[in-house]
């Protein structure tokens, strides 16, 4: 079944991590995506890797189910074969520094002249205005100055990045939903307009309560390690082969006697939420003891009537979890140069319209002899031309003179 935004046609301008990922949850939904490449692209310099068997995996990862057209963007042949394609998509993303695809030729207001209709996704690391506007930046920096980096880790370390990139996984997630938004409107409005996200903007909203509590109560939150800071137990505790996590407990009283200690029932430190809160410290060490007695699976199964509980799970263990296996959420795309690799599936499940991912990340210019040819008119003898020029890069072959048909220019 096709995807449900089969017939959505992206000329995606992202590079990096933030734009690509937001551009591929669309591709995951069905929707074509036009990838542009540096026309001199190889697996070697499409991200920091690691590349294996030929192909680089980062790249690979964010780029899947997308078609790549490989070009020139300086040369004017390509502006105006940019702007014949622009006719033909109904999106246009990139997360380039505000400023540049104006430099280009390819701001909003130039392709909107052309397209109307098109819906325009710019991805930045601090939005098209404020007085950061044309700074750049990466993941670190904006979990760095989001607050994200403050509230991460214990107390006694310093501030602790969150293990993924968080920082541009929510741009490019942020970005996905104004699309999908822009796209609802437009059946309505028959208008399309211009999205921009900031990914400083999108760790603010993800602060969530840390910042209602900040503004409710004038306490600036910190790093609490893995526990929280209303609810306690609220934590991971060590076992004697690896970690839980505990997320409250439904029943102090049971949840005493299930790990043996019905001496803290009667402590007065601990009788409510808010008194174990108040005496984390003291808890804190004797939680941490008792668990030290059992093993992850023991406390599991103990546990699983009075309390929240989970493993903490290696990447190796989260990946062959059973729950994660049956939700179709490891899947094996194949590869250009013939093998497979396995990546992250779609967490969307749809009943009638299934999101992918449909294929694996396509050849530096696998199809831009394709692209060209169907949207931009251009015959083989002009595509070969371009080729000659470096212009454009081809991953896929192009008809010999001979067996050409009647083209385009």
């Amino acid at each position: 079944m096709p995807g449900p935004l089969a017939g959505i046609r992206v000329l995606d301008f992202t590079w990096h991590l933030a734009g690509p990922y937001g551009v591929m949850q669309l591709a995951d939904l069905g929707a074509e995506v036009w990838k542009v490449e540096l026309v001199y692209a190889d697996e070697e310099i499409r991200g920091p890797g690691p590349v294996v068997d030929g192909i680089n995996t980062y790249f690979f990862s964010v780029n899947r189910g997308k078609k790549s057209l490989a070009m020139d963007l300086r040369a004017p042949e390509v502006k105006e074969i940019v702007y014949e394609l622009v006719k033909h998509v109904d999106v246009l993303t990139e997360n380039f520094v505000p400023g540049t695809m104006e430099r280009l030729g390819f701001g909003y207001e130039e392709m909107a002249r052309r397209n109307p209709r098109l819906i325009y996704a710019s991805t930045s690391g601090f939005g098209q205005t404020g007085p950061y506007r044309e700074r750049g930046a990466v993941d670190v920096i904006v979990q760095g100055m989001g607050g994200v980096m403050s509230i991460t880790g214990f107390p006694d370390g310093p501030p602790t990045r969150v293990g993924y990139s968080i920082g541009d996984m929510a741009g490019g997630l942020f970005t996905a939903i104004g699309v999908l938004a822009a796209l609802v409107e437009r059946e309505r409005s028959g208008q399309g307009q211009y999205i921009d996200v900031s990914m400083l903007d999108c760790q603010i909203a993800l602060l969530e309560n840390a910042v209602v509590r900040y503004f409710a109560t004038g306490e600036v939150p910190g790093r609490i390690g893995t526990r929280h800071p209303l609810t306690t137990p609220f934590q991971a505790f060590p076992t004697k082969d690896g970690w839980v996590v505990v997320a409250g407990v439904k029943d102090w009283e049971l949840f005493c006697a299930a790990i043996g200690r019905d001496d803290l029932i009667l402590d007065e430190r601990f009788k409510t939420n808010q008194l174990r809160t108040q005496h984390h410290a003291e808890l804190e060490p004797i939680l941490n003891e008792v668990f030290r007695q059992r093993t992850t699976q023991e406390w599991l199964e103990t546990l699983a009537e009075v309390c929240l509980i989970g493993p903490v799970n290696t990447v190796e263990q989260a990946v062959n979890d059973p729950q994660v296996r049956h939700r179709n959420m490891i899947v094996a795309l194949p590869t250009w140069r013939g093998g497979t690799m396995r990546v992250s599936g779609s967490p969307v499940k749809l009943s009638r319209t299934p999101a992918g991912p449909y294929a694996g990340a396509d050849r530096p210019g696998g199809h831009t002899a394709e692209i060209l040819r169907a949207y931009a008119g251009l015959s083989d003898e002009r595509i070969r031309e371009l080729a000659a020029r470096g212009l454009i890069a081809l991953g896929e072959e192009v008809p010999a003179a001979q067996a050409l048909g009647g083209g385009g220019a």
